[in-house]
């Protein structure tokens, strides 16, 4: 990408927030943010029978600004920590069951991020959810959880994988997921205001297209985002969907999109082309107006490894105004097909043009492995808030600290470039659009 294109900030960035004098007359205040900024201090949230000891850290998988103070961030977790099991091939290990998703609420000041409080996710009832998989017919993902001892454990229609996160004017958050896919509605304290999925199992009883439900498990619903005039949720999938089936898509670059109408519940699509098929896909998407957004796409390396560096971090800014809508107007299980195919066995942009489906427009914005002015060190680039003044903030998610040793157990998360353990971190970068 070229130089002129984007302008970075190399120690602080100054964006403007409004406040008021005693007048209650609008006043600019300039907001200085650091190149980077870190989480400090997790609290030990358990040791592993091996002595690795996860932190209560987890923060990052999304980020959102707070329009009303520039120095708030919210922070969210994903279900937990977990590993691959022994079991099965398709068992996983739940290193703490009665984990409860969150939203951190974080203080950015000198340069350190300090949690002020904790949101909780709960149901409608108050009760607080797991990140346990769901049970089958409302988002199971094939996957069998067992604890940390080898019990077996047990599904939880309320459980949630979240990812995707989306803060409201009026305070309450939505967050998509990679179970059902769900996207659910939460109120400031964390309550269920309603849960929509594929399967009409969620409070309220809305829907969204039932291809979604082909998702590809741990690739659901990652990134969520809404236009700026309130009206317009946009999911972005993580991954190719498994549709119809893992074979057919094996070599599929085709992501889908999804808008969701807040007032009336109607849905588009959206074609969007990923890069390449190494990458694990989007990790998140944020709006710049009603039609364009920026996207990350990332590979699943850390940068600065020195045997098997990062090579794929990038932001993306798309748009969707002329692209073709490919919604199924009969909501069949795997979508519009086109001569027999679903849209994923497409494949591509060859694909996709000889079947007449136009996808979204793609550009290059930054690339955090060349044009950031602190060096990324991080695997996971999961967050995007678009802040004023063109600010874009990157959260990255640090897995708790820990991570898979490959032998069903856990592990210290060390960063190769640094030799410390993962932890909360936010770069912010000014970029042109």
């Amino acid at each position: 990408m070229k130089k002129q294109l984007l302008c970075i900030i190399a120690l602080v960035a100054a964006i403007t927030a409004c406040k008021k004098n005693h007048n209650d007359a609008p006043v600019t205040t300039p907001v200085s943010y650091p190149a980077i900024a870190e989480a400090t201090n997790p609290a030990v949230f358990f040791t592993a029978p091996n002595g690795t000891k996860a932190y209560n850290g987890g923060f990052g998988s999304a980020i959102a600004a707070d329009p009303n103070d520039p120095n708030v961030f919210y922070l969210m977790t994903d279900r937990g920590p977990n590993v691959v099991g022994q079991q099965s091939a398709t068992a996983i290990v739940i290193g703490k069951p009665d984990f409860t998703p969150s939203i951190g609420k974080f203080r950015l000041k000198d340069g350190v991020l300090t949690l002020e409080s904790t949101i909780q996710f709960k149901n409608a009832a108050g009760v607080n959810l797991t990140g346990l998989p769901n049970p089958i017919g409302v988002g199971n993902t094939g996957e069998v959880p067992y604890d940390l001892s080898g019990n077996l454990l047990p599904y939880s229609a309320d459980g949630i994988d979240s990812e995707g996160l989306t803060r409201m004017p009026d305070g309450t958050f939505w967050v998509s997921d990679e179970y059902g896919p769900h996207i659910i509605h939460f109120d400031a304290t964390g309550r269920t205001i309603e849960r929509i999925n594929p399967f009409g199992t969620g409070t309220g009883g809305r829907k969204i297209p039932l291809v979604f439900a082909t998702r590809k498990p741990n690739r659901g619903m990652e990134g969520l985002t809404v236009t700026p005039d309130g009206k317009t949720l946009v999911g972005m999938m993580q991954s190719p969907m498994l549709n119809p089936s893992k074979t057919a898509v094996a070599n599929s670059l085709v992501l889908r999109i999804l808008t969701f109408d807040i007032a009336t519940g109607a849905t588009k699509q959206y074609a969007y082309l990923m890069d390449n098929i190494t990458l694990t896909g989007v990790s998140d998407i944020v709006a710049v107006n009603a039609t364009t957004f920026l996207t990350v796409e990332r590979d699943a390396l850390f940068a600065g490894d020195p045997v098997a560096p990062a090579t794929f971090k990038k932001v993306f800014k798309i748009d969707i105004s002329n692209a073709t809508d490919i919604s199924d107007p009969t909501n069949g299980v795997n979508g519009k097909l086109y001569s027999g195919k679903t849209v994923e066995q497409l494949n591509d942009l060859s694909g996709l043009q000889a079947a007449g489906v136009t996808p979204v427009t793609k550009t290059v914005v930054l690339d955090l492995l060349k044009d950031l002015p602190t060096p990324y060190t991080h695997d996971k680039c999961e967050g995007l808030a678009l802040l004023p003044g063109n600010i874009l903030a990157i959260s990255n998610d640090d897995d708790f600290g820990v991570a898979d040793n490959g032998a069903s157990g856990f592990a210290p998360k060390i960063l190769p470039s640094t030799k410390k353990v993962d932890d909360n971190t936010i770069y912010f970068v000014k970029i042109k659009l």
